[in-house]
């Protein structure tokens, strides 16, 4: 017999049923709570609120654990690739050999972009944020190739996946060349990924980018890192878009503006722009851990702690140990990556920052990474929106196999004027 809760409110009394998980975990499932009781839920935030049963990622924020179907994550990221990770989260198993091949001929299939789509990008104004142009682009995208905006259930969603995981990239390269003024690259058949997305977006009409091996796998491991991360904004977006049978296009986009936010993508400019902050202020960031200890102080410590993990975040251990690599190789003198260290080396031994788990996460590392590798801050949650596109590609999917039809509608509770009557205009007042 199944395991059941027990609720008790005003003499009356409720079972409902207990969910457990692969890994443990469990859930008291409340989908049929209202029938029953007449009771809804609250729980502003979502903060303990499962939206779904899923078997793409699995997070243990108390031990610091994430996998991507099953592997851990220390493993994809020493021995695998952005695009096998893609794979992976999409179709739910590591591809073979030719599998991998194939889909990645689909990626350089589909990355060029429609010569007309090079139209739209001028009718943005030069300052347009790259994260407003991509979005757009990606809703415009679907324009010009109708036959991919059927459901995905068809035999064009290998076409489909390809299409958005390949074109991103080369909207986000035409988006920053277009901010800077600078005339569109073309992508190159023969780069792979990651190297691609560089040529397009730093290599000149007369002289391409020295793509360093360090450099790729420094931007591969980013995207490898951000691929997915469970039920977060800008995944539970795209999910609640995608119950509505909107087409992955549409699901794809408003992922992206989700992730504009500076509480989500945002963060690891924050970084950067806490970092410019401390060194215009004269100081190596002592003065300023000292300010964050008081919450009076309106200092805020950008890049430590995470609303999931309790342990520290295991993307961070990964990225650290290639952040300083790729520092080493390059040998950049950057006053910023100083304090950085500085503050990394301070909180980690102070009792303050310590007892209260705010250990260095992602965010923190891969803006200092991504200032090394040369993009700007305007492009950092391009660069995350372009890593998570897999892991939003693979929840649009399992919401249209397993949603059976219902689209997502939260409820609420209504906290205002209980009844009152229509006034006409002249009887209203002044106020």
């Amino acid at each position: 017999m199944s395991q059941q809760a027990e609720l008790s409110w005003d003499g009356h009394q409720a079972k409902v049923p207990l969910v457990e998980g692969t890994v443990g975990e469990k859930a008291i499932d409340i989908s049929k709570l209202r029938d029953q009781t007449g009771l809804i839920t609250l729980d502003v935030g979502y903060g303990n609120t499962g939206s779904c049963l899923s078997a793409i990622t699995f997070i243990d924020g108390e031990q610091g654990i994430l996998r991507y179907r099953g592997i851990p994550i220390e493993e994809l990221a020493e021995q695998s690739t952005f695009v096998e990770t893609a794979y992976l989260l999409i179709y739910g198993k590591l591809p073979s050999k030719d599998g991998l091949k194939c889909f990645s001929d689909l990626l350089t299939k589909h990355e060029l972009i429609h010569e007309d789509m090079k139209f739209h990008f001028e009718g943005f104004p030069p300052n347009a944020h790259p994260m407003a142009i991509l979005s757009s682009m990606i809703n415009a995208a679907g324009c010009y190739y109708p036959q991919l905006l059927a459901p995905q259930d068809t035999k064009d969603f290998d076409d489909e996946t390809a299409f958005i995981i390949s074109q991103v990239r080369t909207i986000a390269a035409f988006a920053y060349r277009k901010s800077r003024g600078l005339p569109f690259i073309y992508p190159k058949p023969q780069l792979k990924y990651s190297a691609n997305f560089l040529h397009m977006m730093f290599s000149e009409p007369n002289a391409d980018y020295d793509l360093k091996p360090e450099v790729v796998r420094a931007l591969d491991l980013i995207f490898v890192l951000h691929a997915d991360h469970e039920q977060n904004c800008s995944t539970s977006t795209v999910r609640m878009v995608a119950s509505s049978k909107a087409n992955l296009f549409a699901s794809a986009a408003s992922g992206v503006c989700a992730l504009w936010g500076p509480l989500h993508g945002g963060a690891n400019q924050a970084v950067i722009e806490m970092l410019e902050q401390i060194r215009r202020e004269g100081d190596d960031g002592s003065r300023f851990l000292q300010a964050a200890k008081d919450k009076k102080s309106g200092r805020r410590l950008m890049g430590f702690g995470h609303r999931v993990y309790k342990n520290y975040d295991p993307r961070a251990k990964i990225i650290k140990k290639q952040c300083d690599e790729l520092l080493a190789a390059l040998k950049i003198d950057d006053p910023l990556l100083d304090i950085a260290r500085q503050l990394e080396q301070t909180a980690l031994h102070d009792s303050y920052f310590v007892e209260r788990k705010l250990y260095p996460n992602v965010d923190f590392y891969s803006g200092i990474m991504m200032r090394a590798l040369g993009i700007p801050v305007e492009m950092f949650t391009v660069i995350f929106a372009i890593g998570r596109m897999p892991g939003w590609i693979a929840n649009y999917r399992e919401v249209s196999e397993s949603q059976g039809g219902r689209i997502c509608r939260p409820r609420q509770i209504y906290t205002g004027t209980p009844l009152t009557h229509y006034v006409p205009v002249d009887q209203r007042g002044n106020a």
